[in-house]
């Protein structure tokens, strides 16, 4: 890369390699080029107006990527499913949502590309709940010009990982409801969990197959929670009686019903004691009486995932622990907070699980 004067005729399609001040007397002073500008037939009548007959330009070398081109291949190697790119603006270009869904971020892949010299891609966390047009992602390159290798090796972490950004939109089905309780069962109260589970569904454009009422009796229960599925419910609640009490029987009710507990007890607040479970490929989800007396709990980190197509597991719960404490907030401001935040996939072998499960 080199500096050299050009007449402003000739410089079209070249790199200003310093700012162009526009000075009007006693109206305005401002840069209507600025460094880094690959001057355009248009911009040439401007900068003969300015005074500018000769400029400085950047003469690339063959190795010599400029900053925009560079932001561009950046934004179309990093966009995935259910994302678009616009740019660049300033060197920058952005990642916007393309579809509601839940963002999936490739955290080792990320990590790759951030220790690249000279690129940056700053993205929101992994795993939450975007809308269509929410902003996901910035990425540029930091000098004006970029080696040739850098941004080709970035575009190879991209193909290799197979995605580095995604949004995977939510999947529409028929979810099943069991409430436990004889004092629900019974009428003795009303039924408080039934409106809160239907709410947290609706909001994802999925529905509620049925609500199935239960005393505590273990057998009844686990009977309900197989009719469900067999009836075509594609994720099940079971709410209540997780807890220690001699009358909480639900957990031993899930696994009556044949379910494969994956983690009872969650790193969580609120949600400790919450389970998930699995009858088969069907979720089964123990929700303790958190999940009626707080507007977000587990529960809201959980379903997006399952209604995204993913089978949580285990080690997915007990990496909520990082992030997991709910900060209680007077007035509370979810999902623009910590809550949940902390998840991700850090270490190489959750990585390739991430990358199998994409596959599978």
């Amino acid at each position: 890369m080199r500096i050299q004067t050009i007449k402003a005729e000739d410089a079209v399609g070249k790199v200003l390699s310093h700012d162009i001040t526009k000075v009007v007397k006693g109206e305005s002073k401002g840069v209507p080029f600025k460094k880094g500008h690959i001057v355009k037939a248009e911009d040439v009548s401007e900068l003969l107006k300015i005074g500018k007959e000769n400029i400085y330009i950047l003469d690339l070398d063959p190795n010599d990527v400029h900053e925009d081109e560079a932001g561009v291949r950046l934004g179309t190697a990093l966009a995935g499913t259910g994302t678009t790119w616009t740019g660049p603006k300033e060197s920058r270009v952005d990642l916007y949502a393309d579809c509601d869904g839940l963002l999936k971020i490739n955290v080792h892949a990320l990590e790759e590309i951030n220790d690249l010299p000279d690129v940056i891609l700053s993205t929101l966390p992994n795993n939450m709940v975007v809308h269509k047009g929410e902003l996901l992602a910035g990425t540029k390159v930091i000098p004006l010009v970029v080696n040739e290798q850098t941004i080709c090796t970035a575009e190879t972490i991209c193909r290799q990982a197979g995605w580095v950004i995604k949004v995977i939109p939510f999947q529409k089905v028929q979810v099943g409801v069991v409430i436990t309780g004889s004092e629900v069962y019974k009428k003795r109260i009303r039924d408080e969990f039934g409106p809160v589970m239907t709410e947290k569904v609706h909001s994802f454009g999925s529905n509620i197959l049925r609500i199935d009422y239960a005393p505590d009796d273990t057998e009844l229960i686990a009977t309900k929670i197989k009719k469900m599925a067999e009836d075509g419910a594609s994720i099940i609640f079971v709410t209540g009686g997780m807890s220690v009490d001699p009358d909480d029987v639900t957990p031993n009710a899930i696994r009556l019903s044949g379910a494969k507990v994956e983690k009872y007890g969650a790193p969580a607040l609120p949600g400790a004691m919450f389970m998930l479970a699995y009858l088969e490929d069907i979720p089964i989800m123990g929700v303790p009486a958190c999940g009626m007396f707080f507007n977000i709990t587990i529960i809201d980190l959980i379903l997006p995932r399952l209604l995204a197509g993913e089978r949580v597991t285990r080690k997915d719960i007990v990496a909520l622990a990082h992030g997991g404490l709910c900060r209680a907030c007077p007035k509370c401001t979810y999902p623009n907070c910590t809550f949940g935040k902390g998840t991700s996939y850090s270490s190489k072998d959750s990585y390739y699980a991430c990358i199998k499960a994409d596959h599978n």
